[in-house]
């Protein structure tokens, strides 16, 4: 049976902690303030909900805001970060999906799919660089990606199941 206490108690503990800090006043803690560490506050009581109460459809939604939540505080304050924020995106969800795969054994396809395209956005310039001679061809591709995915979407829509 699944716990639904965890959720709202990490909730309100979280923000309970984020806005007593808040008033206190102490600048040690003044860069945390913003909106992407509540993020982080409710992620992490999706994840809490996932693991501790077993309930896996948590851990996606809990990953996809914890690692916005931090990506957010990373960009521009630390030097190697991604300032792509699709990729970086792409790249959260299909960790969550590898997570949510070690606990429930489906998605792995979904995860693998969401990382090859996280890689070609966060890295697509230095491809590009590496396949100079396919440059020309690459353009085109990338001009017309889209039309690959919503092409893959339908394939998955009609796809018969065995």
């Amino acid at each position: 049976m699944k716990n639904q206490q965890i959720f709202p108690g990490i909730i309100l503990i979280g923000f309970g902690a984020y806005f007593l800090l808040q008033q206190s006043g102490m600048t040690i803690f003044q860069a945390f303030f913003t909106w992407p560490t509540l993020l982080i506050i409710v992620g992490t009581a999706f994840l809490g909900q996932g693991y501790s109460a077993n309930d896996s459809e948590a851990i996606l939604p809990g990953v996809i805001m914890v690692g916005f939540g931090l990506h957010f505080h990373f960009v521009g304050n630390v030097t190697f970060w991604p300032n792509n924020h699709i990729g970086m995106l792409f790249l959260i969800i299909s960790l969550g999906f590898f997570l949510r795969f070690q606990k429930t054994s489906s998605g792995l396809s979904q995860a693998f799919l969401f990382l090859i395209l996280a890689v070609l956005l966060l890295y697509y310039d230095k491809i590009a660089n590496y396949l100079e001679f396919v440059q020309n061809g690459m353009s085109l591709v990338w001009k017309f990606w889209p039309v690959l995915l919503i092409l893959f979407g339908i394939f998955f829509l009609f796809k018969k199941k065995k």
